[in-house]
């Protein structure tokens, strides 16, 4: 049995392809940054929402261009992404069996902009569809519209639909990966071939390259103005992107350990070991021209100004409002409307009395 699973492991003396576990892990590196990353943002827009609430409001959009600046810089020096590097792969286009290209002479341009586009597009409109999903579940489980539009029945289609397409699409992964173990395929994902590109392990002589190429652009030396705005702006971009790379290299084991941490199944451990009194009221109240003022009655909505009617609490701040203002305010601003904290539909609590 060990001689028959050896292939998993080792490659062969003259198979350059990397493991399936090399594909995996390399696969699943930034898979557990962006989660870690959302939620020191959400601490932060937390702990001070006025002052750091834009980074929470426009994560994923900020997460993209960095991964963008980020994905581009390792393609054009090590014609490979970020975590392909960091496990010491390249890419290669498909069907280049002679002699292959070092790893600093970049891909072809029709397969690195593809490359691109498949690394940082495809999560960006999948982790969209997937939040469109949820709020739509949200609506449809808390909405105060009427059951017969049209548009609540096509919507409903649509969640209907969306698991078995979610289903499709990850067992297009799963076949691939099982061919690429077997041997029947040269991409362990399918992401690889639609771009047309493989993964290849580094060798001495790109190694070398590499480390040629960081110390000749260091010692460059340029005339023209033109020449030297071009150069100033490509150092500027690969600063970023090199600071990017290195601080994501050294702290990857620190956010895969927060990521654990504040998963679903540790959240009982962490309740027991972090148990403490029932806090204070919130102390950051949102000061602005369209925040709701606290009443002096505390039966009064502080969004209508009447007497409350399905009294609603904000899981986020505890504060009680009427439910169909609440629910309105929290869908247009998904924040809490006295606080400012980042709120969304599921955190509203419908209050009980014993009288009702």
């Amino acid at each position: 049995m060990a001689e028959l699973g050896a292939h998993l492991t080792a490659a062969s003396a003259g198979d350059d392809r990397p493991s399936i576990f090399e594909a995996v892990a390399q696969d699943s590196l930034m898979a557990a940054v962006k989660p870690a990353l959302q939620h020191l943002v959400k601490v932060l827009a937390e702990s001070n929402p006025g002052r750091y609430g834009f980074l929470w409001h426009w994560f994923d959009e900020i997460y993209v261009l960095l991964d963008v600046l980020l994905q581009q810089h390792y393609l054009a020096r090590c014609s490979a992404s970020f975590s392909e590097n960091f496990y010491s792969l390249k890419r290669i286009p498909t069907g280049d069996c002679g002699q292959q290209p070092l790893a600093t002479a970049g891909l072809p341009k029709r397969q690195h902009w593809k490359s691109l586009l498949l690394l940082v597009l495809v999560p960006y409109l999948k982790g969209k569809l997937e939040k469109l999903v949820s709020s739509l579940r949200e609506e449809d489980e808390y909405s105060i519209h009427p059951p017969s539009s049209s548009w609540k029945r096509f919507y409903r289609a649509f969640l209907a639909a969306y698991p078995f397409v979610n289903m499709t699409w990850e067992g297009w992964f799963l076949i691939q990966q099982l061919c690429y173990i077997l041997g029947k395929a040269q991409h362990h994902s399918p992401m690889l071939r639609l771009a047309g590109v493989r993964l290849v392990r580094l060798t001495a002589e790109d190694i070398q390259a590499l480390e040629k190429k960081l110390a000749g652009s260091t010692s460059s030396q340029t005339h023209s103005i033109k020449t030297q705005v071009q150069s100033a702006v490509r150092k500027a971009l690969g600063g970023i992107a090199f600071s990017l790379s290195t601080g994501l290299s050294v702290s990857v084991f620190f956010l895969q350990f927060l990521d654990w941490w504040y998963s679903s199944e540790n959240q009982e451990m962490i309740k027991s070991l972090t148990a403490l009194p029932t806090p204070p009221p919130p102390v950051h109240l949102d000061h602005g021209a369209s925040s709701a003022l606290l009443p002096k009655l505390k039966t009064v909505c502080p969004l209508c100004r009447k007497i409350r009617v399905n009294a609603t609490a904000l899981s986020t701040s505890g504060f009680v409002f009427c439910y169909r203002c609440v629910y309105s305010y929290v869908k247009a601003h998904q924040r809490c409307p006295v606080t400012g904290y980042a709120t969304e539909l599921q955190h509203l609590v419908k209050l009980y009395s014993p009288e009702s």
